[in-house]
């Protein structure tokens, strides 16, 4: 019988949360998150090497350090779980989370490819547990603006969209660069301008083509794809992670107007809209506080105490591993696979 842990959580109005993986990005996405927000708590931190978890619970001030994963899913004192472990290693252990009865926040992408997205979906179905992809980005008021603008008729009839998003990873040893931990530009940077397409255009689309640049066998620096939506709008997206500089942006036009925005992705640290048409030419920007990782976490508790609807669910999830598989075929070049 799994324990009841979502129960518990709503009536205590307070959801204990366990770290799978002592990776970079948890401070910043989790435990800053956490330590601001009345209803998160972070209790337990699981890591391969039990020293580094226990460095990593006294640096952050984290009460249960374990040296596997199964055994922080077996702690009665965690309610959820964020899963920060590489690619190819997020649906076997969302699924192991889920069996266990936690909630799960999950980091992007959902899975290594929309197969294994599907499977995830078909562990929760029936749980009646709370299961999110980490699309922070799409729980901040930037993304409230860009789609109010797009459904005022500001813009006219919408023809095009475009989203982006490039780096430099310069370490060749980096894990996002391994094959075998599905890893490629475009899971870990592409996913982003995959996703805000489709919330953008409120559609799902198909993929037309795709062009990629390759750092090592199957592993793309660099992807570039044309889709199409089913009304006609054309769309296009571009990823890299061996650019000489940060890029990150999207642009929509219409019939009377275009939107351009700068850095949608962390708009917190910086980002301007900017809208040309018939009517006005203007800049924009919404509140950057609170930042895109501080909604996130509202949204994933809210959901888990009080039932409020997530945007980045399961179904959402499959939808968005669909365009990424569909762009590595047309590239010519393998689906990621889940690690063994």
């Amino acid at each position: 019988m799994l324990p009841d842990s979502g129960g518990e959580a709503v009536r205590r109005m307070m959801v204990r949360i366990g770290a799978i993986g002592a990776a970079r990005i948890t401070p910043e996405a989790l435990i800053r998150p956490a330590a601001a927000h009345a209803e998160a708590e972070v209790v337990a931190i699981a890591a391969r090497d039990l020293d580094r978890a226990r460095r990593f619970a006294t640096e952050h001030r984290i009460s249960s350090a374990y040296g596997s994963y199964d055994e922080l899913l077996a702690d009665p004192d965690v309610d959820a779980v964020y899963i920060g472990l590489p690619n190819g290693l997020h649906g076997r252990w969302t699924k192991a989370a889920i069996r266990a009865g936690k909630h799960v926040r999950c980091e992007k992408p959902f899975t290594a490819n929309a197969e294994e997205a599907q499977s995830v979906a078909e562990t929760a179905r029936g749980s009646g547990l709370v299961v999110m992809e980490a699309f922070h980005y799409r729980y901040h008021a930037l993304v409230a603006r860009m789609l109010e603008i797009i459904r005022s008729g500001e813009l006219g009839r919408i023809t095009s969209l475009a989203a982006w998003l490039a780096f430099p990873l310069l370490s060749p040893d980096d894990v996002r660069w391994n094959l075998g931990l599905a890893g490629g530009a475009l899971m870990d940077a592409g996913c982003y301008p995959t996703h805000l397409l489709r919330t953008l255009a409120e559609a799902e689309p198909e993929v037309r083509s795709a062009r990629a640049k390759t750092r090592q066998q199957d592993v793309d620096r660099l992807m570039q794809a044309d889709l199409v939506f089913p009304d006609g709008r054309q769309a296009s997206l571009t990823a890299s992670m061996l650019s000489p500089r940060l890029g990150a942006g999207a642009r929509v036009t219409g019939t009377l107007g275009t939107m351009r925005v700068l850095n949608p992705y962390v708009p917190q640290k910086g980002h301007r809209l900017s809208v040309r048409s018939t009517t006005r030419s203007a800049v924009e920007r919404v509140p950057r506080r609170p930042g895109t990782y501080d909604c996130q976490l509202r949204a994933f508790t809210g959901a888990i105490l009080r039932g409020e609807r997530i945007q980045t669910g399961v179904d959402d999830a499959i939808a968005n591993m669909r365009v990424i598989d569909a762009c590595y075929a047309a590239a010519g070049l393998p689906r990621r696979e889940p690690t063994p």
